[in-house]
């Protein structure tokens, strides 16, 4: 049984952390050119949701790591919850 869950807990998914949205229309994506410019429905100092396999696991704040992006956890789901919502 443990190394079924050492083969589990190896598993690559899929790490999103979203900085906004916002619904448009077809006709403006297709509008979309070098240069546009696309407001979100966050402000700059809120924070990121964290996602795992596209659920909600945390917040976090974007950091700057060397010359690339990073996210500062600041906020998770207690680890069954986490499991939780990957699974549903």
């Amino acid at each position: 049984m443990a190394t079924d869950l050492d083969t589990i807990l190896q598993l690559k998914v899929p790490l999103i952390v979203t900085v906004g949205s916002r619904r448009i229309s077809l006709d403006t994506v297709l509008g979309f050119g070098p240069g546009s410019i696309v407001e979100l429905n966050k402000s700059s100092d809120e924070p990121l949701e964290i996602l795992i396999n596209n659920k909600h696991v945390g917040t976090g704040e974007a950091i700057k790591v060397g010359e690339n992006f990073g996210v500062r956890i600041t906020k998770m789901l207690p680890a069954p919850k986490r499991v939780q919502a990957m699974g549903s």
